[in-house]
């Protein structure tokens, strides 16, 4: 018995070491490519994993002095917090209604240059194009917001002067709350759109050309190629980054709307970010902002794999 035992281990040590050996082999072929992912690897280990035991505050009643080991731990109650905060449901639909703004009116005008540029044929005429679309985007936020207080300012604006001027009225467009979300929509549209449409222009340009030759040589214009051949080249990336939109829901742009933001139009543009930064810095509440924000990524999991699901059932396809 021990015998036929015996024989029947003696194959499988060669066996692991021949495995073990191969797999030292394939990562010494490798060292370079591992060592290019090391800086990359530390990146996300420091500044995107290590941060994440802060979460622990969000369920303490978090003290500067006592730090998070010894700070109380209260459960939930900051989740009860924030939920019952009279300021909570009017910051939940601000900031879905401008997520949701910024999703539709972003992803289909990128989509839509991308596909315009496809079709220009000089290549001069292109690369103006691009490079005035592209500019905007390396502006921070802040110039952004200094271009658009120069033509919309009350009172002494460009375009608000020329308004008084020509006895159209007073136009008050920074302050006025049904000209706050389109302001951001569009300022943002103007910022992105070129930079965006670069991952459209790099599926299109993935696009076997011989689709394109066998498409006219069967008669078809330039409708049928791009109805036919080009829209379906990009579905896979329009839901890509459909998808990784719904992640973010609730981010709908703090750096934009806590510029943008006045006194005025503080009820249509207050959200859940700028109330966090009131929170957490301001009032040093820092275990409701915590809370918030766990509650946020929680929200963003649920849209990103509901998202993730209904892409794969409608489409075929989705990031895993």
């Amino acid at each position: 018995m021990n015998q036929t035992l015996a024989q029947t281990k003696q194959p499988t040590a060669p066996l692991k070491s021949a495995a073990r050996r191969k797999s030292f082999a394939s990562l010494y072929r490798g060292r370079w490519m591992i060592l290019m992912m090391i800086p990359g690897l530390l990146y996300y280990l420091l500044f995107h994993y290590l941060p994440m035991a802060g979460i622990l505050i969000a369920f303490q009643d978090y003290n500067l002095m006592k730090g998070i080991w010894k700070s109380p731990w209260v459960g939930f109650e900051h989740f009860r917090t924030m939920f019952q905060s009279p300021d909570f449901p009017q910051i939940m639909k601000n900031t879905l209604l401008i997520s949701i703004y910024r999703m539709i009116f972003n992803m289909i005008p990128d989509m839509l240059l991308a596909l315009l540029l496809n079709e220009i044929r000089s290549k001069w005429f292109k690369k103006v194009v691009q490079s005035i679309t592209y500019g905007p985007h390396f502006l921070s936020w802040i110039i952004v917001y200094g271009i658009v207080f120069s033509f919309f300012a009350p009172g002494a604006g460009l375009v608000t002067t020329l308004f008084r001027e020509w006895g159209w009225g007073e136009l008050n467009l920074l302050t006025d709350p049904d000209y706050f979300r389109p302001l951001l929509v569009v300022s943002d549209l103007w910022k992105n759109v070129g930079f965006g449409a670069i991952i459209y222009l790099a599926a299109l340009g993935s696009i076997n050309p011989e689709l394109y030759e066998a498409a006219a040589v069967d008669g078809a214009g330039r409708w049928r190629k791009m109805w036919n051949i080009t829209l379906p080249g990009i579905r896979s990336v329009f839901v890509l980054l459909l998808i990784l939109r719904m992640g973010s829901i609730l981010d709908a742009g703090f750096d934009q709307v806590y510029i943008f933001l006045n006194a005025r139009v503080f009820g249509v543009g207050d959200i859940i970010d700028t109330w966090v930064f009131r929170q957490g810095l301001e009032q040093l509440n820092f275990s409701i902002a915590a809370a918030t924000g766990v509650f946020k990524s929680l929200i963003g999991l649920i849209f990103i794999l509901g998202a993730n699901k209904i892409a794969k059932k409608v489409g075929g396809s989705g990031i895993w």
